[in-house]
Parts: structure tokens; C-alpha cells; sequence
């Protein structure tokens, strides 16, 4: 394993090569992203909302059956795990890796929206579906679903409220790029338990996470909030997410080797 200084760069350079090497990754993996057919989008999205659901369901019963928050924050993780085995994708994942590639000259910012809106769509509905399974099949937790989806329904539009997003659109990005930056298995899923245990325990805002924290809550019938609500903080989620992702991290990522971003954009003229 190299040492903490061969991975700085020598005075004088432009960026460490592990950087370069990490931006090369994120650049051909965000050109196949920006060029995904709709059919397979759809489905990476819907089975992104079903994954996130699964940590969801998880979260409810421990919280149900213990009380204790941080206990369910911790199972909560197992949603991110099988987002990273399973290779599917959550609206805020795509913010550093298409964007590196857009960024870089590869397709174009139609495309970028284009899979922002529908992964986003997918995921909620993936997510929707699953927090009708959850209220059918185990009723018992509605009264959980509706007292944590209750939290974010009422956080309302506020700078303390857009801070929350912008720290979630922080975490995932960072995470993205932790799992990028792995070689191996290992660290990509030390990186998806850690940020994912930090963006529930925080109760961060995120956009499909805490939409089927609400949607448990009101397909349940126990929530005191209304579809209005879940609609309002969302638009509001979304923007912090992108600020944070993009604007926080991304950006400054990128920074760090804009002569590579120079040289694919050249390579694309």
C-alpha cells in the first residue's frame, strides 16, 4: 500500500495521479450513464427507489422494536449496500459522475437532465411501491412510518431546511466519490454504511429517501401531513441535493485536475 506522502503530489505538479486516474473512471462511466437507453434508466432507477425501500423497512422495525434512532440508522445501511451490490442508482448519485463526463465534453445537458429527471421519477416510484408493500403486508408500523415521515413533511421551505438538503447532496456525492476512488469491494462498502448511517442519523434531507419515509406514513393513514406537503419539501429537497452535490463537491473535485478536464474537452471539439 503506497505511504500518505506518495499519494500527494510533488511540489510542482498538477494533480496526483490517483486523482487523474479516479477522474478517468468517473468520465467513461458517466459517458455509458449520459447514454443509457431510457428502458434500462427506468428500471436502474425503480429498483434504486425498491433498494432504498428495503433499508427503510428496515429502519421502521428496528425503530418500532427498540426505540433507539441510532439503532435503526445503522440498519437503515443495509438499503445502501444493496444499492452498491446490486449496481442500481439513486437520483443523487448521478450528480459527480454524468457530470464529470458532461463537464468533460462527452454528450450534452439535455442528456444530464434527462437522466436526472427519470432516475428521480423512478426512484419514487420504486420507493412508493414499496412503502405500499410495507403498509399492507405489516400495518403495525404506520404509527413509525407517520411519526418519521412526519419530521421531514414539516420541516417546510427555510434555510434550515435547505442546509439539511445541501448536507445530504454532500454526503451521497461524497460517498460516490469515496467508491469510485476503491479498488476493491471492501472500501466501497466501509464507504456506503458510513455516509448512509450519517444521512439518517442526521435526518438529513434527501429527496427519495425521506419521500418514502412520508409515503409510508401516508399510505398508513396515521400521517397528520398531506400529499401537498411531501410535494413541497421535495422540490425543496432537490434543489439543497443538487447545491450540495453539485455545487459543494463535484465542483471542487473537479477542480483539482482541470487540465485532464481541458484535454477530454479538447479531445471532443
Amino acid at each position: 500500500m503506497p505511504s500518505l506522502t506518495a499519494l500527494k503530489s510533488e511540489p510542482g505538479t498538477r494533480s496526483e495521479p490517483a486523482l487523474e486516474d479516479a477522474f478517468d473512471r468517473l468520465v467513461a462511466e458517466g459517458r455509458n450513464r449520459l447514454d443509457r437507453p431510457l428502458l434500462p434508466l427506468l428500471a436502474t432507477g425503480l429498483v434504486g427507489g425498491i433498494d432504498v425501500g428495503v433499508g427503510v423497512l428496515a429502519y421502521l422495525v428496528i425503530d418500532r422494536a427498540t426505540g433507539q434512532p441510532l439503532l435503526a440508522a445503522a440498519g437503515f445501511t443495509i438499503g445502501f449496500v444493496a444499492l452498491l451490490l446490486a449496481r442500481s442508482e439513486l437520483f443523487t448519485e448521478n450528480f459527480m459522475v454524468p457530470v464529470a463526463a458532461r463537464v468533460a465534453g462527452h454528450g450534452s445537458w439535455i442528456q444530464l437532465l434527462r437522466l436526472w429527471v427519470v432516475t428521480l421519477v423512478a426512484n419514487l416510484v420504486g420507493g412508493l411501491a414499496m412503502a405500499a408493500l410495507v403498509d399492507a403486508a405489516i400495518p403495525g408500523l404506520g404509527v413509525t412510518a407517520a411519526r418519521v415521515g412526519r419530521h421531514y413533511a414539516t420541516l417546510g421551505i427555510s434555510w434550515r431546511s435547505l442546509l439539511l438538503a445541501v448536507l445530504a447532496g454532500v454526503v451521497i456525492t461524497l460517498m460516490t466519490r469515496m467508491q469510485h476512488a476503491a479498488d476493491a469491494l471492501g472500501p466501497a462498502l466501509v464507504a456506503a454504511v458510513a455516509m448512509s448511517f450519517v444521512l439518517v442519523s442526521a435526518r438529513l434531507l434527501h429527496s427519495v429517501l425521506d419521500s418514502i419515509f412520508m409515503f409510508a406514513g401516508l399510505l398508513s393513514g396515521r400521517a397528520d401531513y398531506t400529499w401537498a406537503d411531501w410535494a413541497g419539501i421535495l422540490g425543496w429537497a432537490v434543489l439543497g441535493n443538487v447545491l450540495g452535490g453539485v455545487g459543494l463537491v463535484t465542483a471542487v473535485r473537479l477542480l483539482r485536475v482541470t487540465h485532464r478536464v481541458q484535454e477530454e474537452r479538447a479531445r471532443h471539439r
